[in-house]
């Protein structure tokens, strides 16, 4: 048993958990910033326990962490209790979205704005990676995510921030890890009675070494050469922006050679190994025959592939980096060894050789090593010191905090935000922010209106018992309560606020300019101008009132001894007024005695026209007689009177038209109409009866056959 404990000494264990290797590293960190190495050991797994950097049998590859462990005790006297590993970039997966919404206008962008589009576009993704994955129980935890393009009213701009708000939409990659990895590395490690205390991912422990902190302001790309797959990811103004995977690395290329040499798949990989750093290999093929092949054959053999790698990764890297090649490249892991492979990522990004390099022992230089046993210090080594220097920046980890009283884990970036813990917590992201209500949309006169909700209230936060906002920073074991923001009131609207409704229109009235308001109509039915819109309403604004709104506006009552008149012409209550004409209202009797008043030239013309033929067929006698009638003669005056009276109904004869029995039906040629004229112009025969008697309506009502009817009256005789 070891004499020295873990804690007491301060040391790091960090272990690499790859899906060929197996790689344990513990050492310490001084002030002068230096990490000094007491011991590493790496071992295979001794089958294929795991595959493209997921566990697949966990008491395999805890056996397997057991033996290093039990031999890095050995080698350093120290009892190893807490562990520090990473998770596979290639169990990585990414979502590809857009997100877009119309932005309130008449205001400038905000960052806060941004920030929201964003959070939107990641929920987005969110939503369709779990649609895609629906039939999986897995949690997934939000990795980071890289802005590729943002749109202005479908314009692509740089910086959203100041413009003019409009249609706004972001295009976006978005990073998950799933849960069952990140379970698998700790079950694993505590079978071999290991505590995970930090956990990272692997391209981030790769470039904690390969690129020093002060370069990472800048666009570059890593690429991790595995057994499986090539893990990339890119970096730009201080943190990684994305990740992406390509499946094809260091086992294609041994498959190669497999084929090639006709040997077994660890056969192949020894000489892909070897090839390397030697000029010949020697080995047995599957026919027991021993052979040699050159460095320049194993070359030329793999050339296609690594042609084909190169191309793969270098299209990703471009896809990751918003269609752009980065500004340099470095490569880690075995496979990225193989020669030519650097210079064909050169060639395939466009830049030159030197911006492409295999990171190894020249990055090592804040490495002390206190053993020279171990294994070779080269770009197999990166990423396990990264691991356990990632230890001491207290970053890129799984914190816990306590959101709304249930406990969640979260993948620390560095810059946790509770709007990452709220989405981790499957709080919706509605509920942050402030809602508008319901809005209202109806259609005038065709079309499409659309009255915005009001703004509702923001959410409560509060972050250790204190107000917070969605932007305040989170570290490990904070408290986080969010009580849902709400929704505003509805849209609302009514007749009078529409722009067309509000515009007059003049007709004259009795001689008279009147200043007249639309006439406004909701699937057919009259309504006022306070009318409340309903959502899904059909509105019209029509250009006219009828003669019965103009009277109401003007406090005339229309009985059945009113007369309307529109441009000369009788008119009913519904007869439409445009602007610009003229209508009169006036009594029927005041409408005789405005033409009684002239009579006498009236009625001279009159009996000269209608009587002309007649007169010239009267002898003297008769026209003597008729001249010597006395004019003052009570009886005359009333005679002439209702002739009158006869002439001005002629004058006033108009058609009326009605519905009877469902049919269209126009009457002619009369003043006023009663409701058995209706008779003189429907089949139907009273002197016949076809059932025990006649049911006659008048809009519904049992009429007095001596009834006045209107216009568009709608009427029923029928048999019952």
């Amino acid at each position: 048993m070891p004499s020295l404990e873990q804690k007491q000494q301060k040391v790091v264990f960090g272990l690499d958990i790859g899906t060929r290797n197996v790689v344990g590293t513990i050492g310490y960190l001084r002030d002068d910033g230096k990490f000094y190495v007491i011991a590493q050991k790496a071992r295979s797994h001794e089958s294929r326990a795991m595959l493209d950097g997921q566990i697949h049998d966990i008491n395999k590859v805890s056996a397997t962490i057991r033996t290093i462990k039990n031999e890095l005790e050995t080698d350093s006297d120290i009892h190893l209790t807490d562990v520090c590993i990473a998770a596979a970039g290639r169990v990585l997966r990414t979502v590809e979205t857009s997100y877009e919404e119309d932005m309130e206008e008449g205001r400038a962008i905000t960052d806060e704005d941004i920030y929201n589009l964003d959070s939107k576009g990641v929920e987005k993704a969110y939503q369709e990676f779990l649609e895609k994955n629906k039939d999986s129980n897995l949690k997934f935890y939000l990795v980071g995510y890289s802005v590729l393009h943002y749109y202005l009213n479908d314009y692509q701009i740089a910086n959203l921030e100041g413009h003019n708000s409009g249609k706004v939409r972001v295009e976006l990659i978005a990073t998950f890890l799933p849960d069952d990895v990140v379970d698998g590395l700790y079950k694993a490690c505590e079978r071999a009675e290991l505590n995970v205390a930090n956990l990272t991912l692997e391209p981030i422990a790769a470039i904690m070494v390969a690129i020093p902190e002060k370069f990472r302001l800048l666009n570059l790309a890593l690429i991790d050469v595995g057994a499986g797959t090539s893990d990339i990811c890119v970096t730009k103004e201080g943190t990684i922006t994305a990740y992406g995977m390509i499946p094809t690395a260091g086992d294609h290329l041994t498959e190669s050679i497999a084929q090639h040499c006709l040997v077994d798949f660890n056969t192949a990989d020894k000489i892909k190994v070897d090839a390397s750093h030697m000029d010949t290999v020697e080995y047995t093929d599957i026919m027991g025959l021993t052979k040699t092949i050159s460095r320049q054959e194993v070359n030329q053999t793999l050339h296609p592939l690594v042609s084909k790698m190169a191309k793969q990764v270098t299209g990703e890297i471009r896809r990751l980096n918003g269609g752009e090649p980065v500004s340099a490249v470095f490569v880690v892991g075995g496979g990225g060894r193989i020669d030519g492979y650097t210079s064909a990522i050169a060639s395939d990004m466009g830049i030159s050789e030197e911006r492409v390099a295999l990171r190894g022992d020249e990055v090592m230089k804040d490495f002390v090593f206190l053993s020279d046993e171990g294994p070779a210090h080269d770009s197999l080594m990166v990423t396990p010191l990264g691991i356990c220097k990632s230890y001491y920046t207290d970053t890129n980890n799984f914190v816990f905090v306590s959101f709304n009283g249930v406990q969640t884990k979260i993948y620390d970036n560095g810059k946790l935000q509770i709007v990452d813990a709220a989405m981790q917590a499957a709080f919706p992201n509605e509920d942050l922010f402030p809602k508008r209500g319901e809005a209202l949309t109806f259609t005038v006169n065709g079309q499409d209106r659309v009255v915005a909700g009001e703004p509702g209230e923001s959410a409560v936060i509060t972050l250790n018992g204190k107000p917070a906002d969605i932007h305040s920073k989170i570290h490990a074991n904070d408290i986080i309560n969010v009580k849902p923001s709400t929704a505003g009131l509805p849209g609302t609207a009514d007749i009078n606020s529409l722009p067309e409704y509000k515009s007059r229109f003049k007709v004259i009235v009795n001689g008279k300019d009147v200043e007249a308001s639309r006439f406004a109509t909701v699937g057919g039915q009259a309504k006022t101008p306070l009318y409340q819109i309903m959502p899904g309403d059909e509105v019209k604004v029509l250009d006219y009132d009828t003669a019965a709104q103009i009277a109401q506006l003007l406090d005339i009552e229309i009985t059945e001894d009113t007369m309307i008149v529109v441009n000369n012409e009788v008119a009913g209550p519904d007869t439409p007024v445009y602007e610009n004409f003229k209508i009169d209202f006036k009594s029927k009797e005041d409408a005789i005695m405005e033409y009684y008043s002239d009579i006498p030239d009236a009625d001279e013309v009159l009996i000269e026209q209608e009587n002309e033929e007649v007169l010239s067929d009267i002898d003297n006698a008769d026209r003597a007689e008729r001249t010597d009638l006395d004019e003052h003669d009570p009886v005359n005056q009333e005679v002439e009177k209702e002739e009158a009276v006869a002439t001005v109904k002629n004058i006033l004869a108009h058609d009326l038209h009605v519905i009877c029995n469902g049919s269209p039906i126009t009457l002619h040629n009369k003043a006023d109409y009663i409701f058995v004229d209706i008779f003189d112009y429907i089949d139907f025969d009273l002197s016949k009866p076809q059932g025990k008697g006649i049911v006659t309506l008048l809009n519904g009502q049992t009429p007095d056959y001596m009834q006045s009817i209107k216009e568009g009256d709608k009427i029923e005789v029928y048999w019952t």
